[in-house]
């Protein structure tokens, strides 16, 4: 953090960074710097280490296993973790089904779900997005009929990432057509072993596997695995934002992009244009950050933030992307005859391209760049 740290904040920060010195695997590590993809199993041993210290879960409360910190306590710990390229954990477990649990969940739910989501022994995969119904959630047309003590569900979900890996699934089902579109939408828990659930792989244009289409055809769903009041589900999936908003910013992913960066840099030989423009996005990632941590701080002292997290969404994803043009001009260099012994280039330009491509849907997932325009132009501006 490039801010001044209280006495507290700077020990916290050396405790973190001791504790991802002796236990980071430094194979693993090296995989995710490179841009490498990491098995279910590595990250799933990652998780295992983070919990036995208490950190698994940075957003939950103690009482369920969480280490309580405050939310510049996460940014520092989420900075620190990711300057040391470790394997990034399942937003789905730790940011959203988690917290939905611990808030709306009955006595028998959080026993049964909570310990293995915070070991990551149960994966999880999110189930909102439908080929029509994307940034417009309301408009999900995937049906779940009541049938005595179970829903009957079927349709179709898409764009579901970490599907081909995950246990379960949390979905927003339509259970009364005739209500207002946001009244009328449930929240289930549902098991991705259930007879009538098929799952089926989506490609990148680069050829890697990145989202999953789950089908849903007549599978029975306890109504015990209701989320929340029926008809309420759309309650419970606003709730999932909760603080998160407050980290969208990608701030600390863009400053190991921008370490990235200028490691590669220092392999291009006179590459004058690009150390400026590596200087230009720098300008603009402190920008960025000093807006976050001005949130953040706001949000510690009790107050309220408002709309302005659209803000860092839009800017933040928005510079991992200027990030990887700079990369891709770097490789650019890389690839050109050399007058000497020849240059190969650094070994991390075999997943240069692969991020980039991936990197593309930053601006779309967690709600478009237009719609994040409307919001600020709307909520913040007042226009």
């Amino acid at each position: 953090m490039r801010g001044s740290l209280s006495e507290a904040q700077a020990a916290f920060r050396d405790e973190v960074r001791a504790f991802l010195e002796a236990e980071l695997d430094p194979q693993v590590s090296e995989k995710v710097r490179r841009g490498a993809p990491v098995s279910r199993s590595e990250a799933a041993l990652w998780a295992k280490k983070l919990d036995v210290r208490g950190w698994a879960a940075p957003s939950w409360p103690r009482e369920y296993g969480g280490p309580g910190w405050s939310l510049i306590e996460r940014h520092i710990f989420d900075e620190e973790c990711r300057a040391a390229h470790a394997p990034v954990l399942s937003g789905m477990n730790y940011n959203m089904v988690g917290p939905a649990i611990i808030r709306y969940g009955n006595d028998a739910q959080k026993r049964e779900h909570l310990e293995p989501t915070r070991t990551s022994e149960r994966f999880w995969c999110q189930g909102y997005s439908e080929p029509q119904a994307g940034s417009d959630l309301a408009t999900l047309r995937m049906q779940a009929r009541r049938d005595g003590d179970d829903y009957i569900v079927s349709g179709q979900k898409t764009w579901t990432t970490g599907a081909e890996d995950a246990d379960w699934i949390f979905c927003l089902v339509r259970t009364d057509a005739d209500a207002k579109p946001q009244r009328g939408i449930s929240f289930l828990l549902i098991d991705l072993k259930s007879p009538g659930v098929r799952r089926k792989p989506l490609y990148a244009f680069n050829g890697k596997m990145l989202w999953n289409e789950v089908f849903f055809d007549e599978v029975r769903v306890p109504v015990a695995n209701r989320l929340g009041e029926e008809n309420q589900g759309w309650t419970v999936a606003k709730s999932l934002l909760g603080d998160e908003r407050l980290f969208v910013s990608r701030v600390a992913e863009n400053k190991r992009c921008l370490g990235l960066v200028r490691q590669a840099l220092e392999d291009v030989p006179r590459a004058h244009e690009l150390v400026d423009k590596a200087h230009a996005l720098d300008v603009r990632l402190r920008a960025l950050e000093a807006t976050s941590l001005r949130l953040l701080t706001e949000a510690d002292a009790g107050g309220q933030v408002g709309a302005e997290p659209s803000m860092l969404k839009l800017l933040g994803s928005q510079l991992v992307q200027a990030m990887d043009v700079l990369l891709l001009e770097a490789a650019a260099h890389w690839s050109l005859p050399s007058d000497g012994e020849g240059y190969p280039g650094p070994r991390s330009t075999e997943y240069v391209a692969s991020g980039a491509y991936h990197h593309r849907g930053y601006t779309i997932a967690g709600g478009t760049s237009e719609v994040q325009h409307n919001i600020i132009a709307q909520q913040v501006l007042g226009l």
